[in-house]
């Protein structure tokens, strides 16, 4: 850890690889949650194999929970001490005695295979240290920024107009005004890097197609602290970011300030997403109502979400489709969607809906989604909503498979429930009479149909 970084003292950090000696991991001190300020703490390694953790706490521990959930990870306690094996890379949080504003965030990475030397033409080179280059770095064409481990630097990062730039490394931005711009690009990449308490969003994709974001890890802590936005852009995949966001983590939108066309082709996959304010995911807020323009193709797959806490009820929705602004949303596939608590907030929130404080119109109308392997491990998610807007701005074709709540399935024909319910009825989900053909089905009937169409 560079000399000026603020360091978490609650936690020392040690990692065992095999048939070598313990070494200690550097515990940084990250911002979180702008209603309710507070100093968490980072800390992250490379390794190959397998590894143990130890964890020495400042204070004494009765309660240790390790997320995500899905990774099946049991620490052993010893009053201040915890412990735990990884054979794989993950992004973990650390929660001690039910606390989630101070918890260590534990990012357990594979090293990195394609280091570039310092001297390499057309590559901005980074090592250990905090470095302060100027507000903003920007970059042409063919370049490279690398961010070596230990690395800190001081700056926004702007890719405006360029093609064929890569921005990697296991360093740290640190209190940049932005984080990372992509406007009007194509073939940027971006991976590896920790963007920490930006003033604003961490990573913003504006009129680019291809555009990849793997592995990125995000901390913000004020207002308008977007996680990864995306405004009229094509084929933009993100895999495996862990974010924890002052606002929404994902959002995917149409138009907005110099962005116009259509969003097309958008994956989020392998991620952890967790929003102190706002959603997880966001879609159709902003669009073009003078030229209405199309949200489509989108696939959520193998997503973590941790909390959502968000008293607002227009912005509630760990998936919230929001068709405004003229937008029609349609083909979006979820495959796979873990929500481990809902503190304020609902499981979903699908409508067609005249957001006024940024719209001129509602949305066109939201079709055409297929929601796999949705689930919620309490009984009581909140009252989620699918709703269109009035006859001629509809929600159509909604389809569920496998949802589960509080360990339930819920489907059309699932023992116990009225004839008279609605299905939703059953997982707490509002379905309005502006909604046509959506249904409930097991895994098992969906294997049984002879065409399942997703989208």
């Amino acid at each position: 850890m560079p000399a000026g970084m603020p360091q978490n003292k609650n936690y020392v950090i040690h990692v065992e690889a095999s048939k070598k000696p313990w070494r200690q991991v550097d515990c940084y001190e990250p911002e979180v949650d702008m209603r309710s300020p507070a100093r968490a703490a980072m800390a992250a390694f490379e390794f190959a194999g397998k590894v143990r953790v130890s964890i020495d706490v400042a204070y004494e521990v009765h309660i240790v929970r390790v997320r995500p959930a899905s990774l099946g990870i049991k620490p052993s306690v010893w009053r201040r001490r915890i412990e735990f094996e990884l054979d794989r890379p993950a992004n973990l949080s650390i929660e001690l005695n039910g606390d989630t504003h101070h918890n260590l965030h534990l990012f357990a990475g594979s090293p990195d295979t394609s280091v570039p030397a310092k001297t390499t033409d057309g590559v901005h080179y980074f090592g250990p240290g905090l470095h302060r280059p100027g507000d903003v770095l920007r970059l042409q064409s063919g370049e490279s920024l690398y961010l070596a481990p230990g690395a800190v630097v001081v700056t926004s990062v702007v890719c405006d107009r360029v093609s064929n730039v890569h921005i990697f490394g296991k360093g740290i931005f640190w209190h940049a005004k932005d984080g990372i711009r992509i406007d009007d690009s194509k073939h940027v990449l971006v991976e590896g890097v920790t963007v920490m308490n930006p003033d604003h969003y961490s990573v913003l994709i504006g009129n680019s197609s291809d555009v990849t974001v793997r592995n990125v890890k995000s901390f913000s802590s004020k207002g308008r602290g977007d996680g990864i936005d995306i405004f009229t852009s094509k084929h933009v995949l993100v895999d495996g970011v862990f974010m924890r966001n002052s606002d929404d983590s994902i959002a995917i939108y149409g138009h907005r300030w110099n962005y116009y066309g259509d969003t097309d082709d958008i994956t989020v996959s392998n991620s952890t997403l967790w929003p102190d304010v706002a959603h997880p995911i966001l879609v159709g807020t902003h669009g073009n109502s003078d030229s209405p323009e199309l949200i489509e193709h989108l696939t959520f797959r193998n997503i973590d979400i941790l909390q959502q806490n968000e008293p607002q009820i227009d912005y509630q929705g760990c998936l919230a489709l929001n068709a405004s602004d003229g937008n029609l949303i349609r083909h979006v596939f979820v495959d796979g969607m873990r929500v481990e608590n809902i503190e304020n907030g609902q499981l979903l929130n699908v409508r067609v809906t005249f957001n006024r404080k940024y719209a001129k119109s509602p949305g066109r109308a939201v079709e055409d989604v297929y929601i796999k392997d949705l689930s919620y491990p309490e009984t009581r998610p909140g009252l989620s909503i699918i709703n269109g807007y009035d006859e001629s701005h509809m929600v159509r074709r909604i389809k569920f498979e496998n949802l589960r709540v509080g360990g339930n399935v819920i489907s059309d024909h699932m023992a116990g429930k009225p004839g008279y319910f609605k299905t939703g009825d059953m997982a707490e989900i509002f379905v309005g009479d502006h909604v046509e053909d959506i249904t409930f089905i097991t895994t098992e009937e969906a294997a049984n149909l002879t065409t399942v169409t997703r989208p």
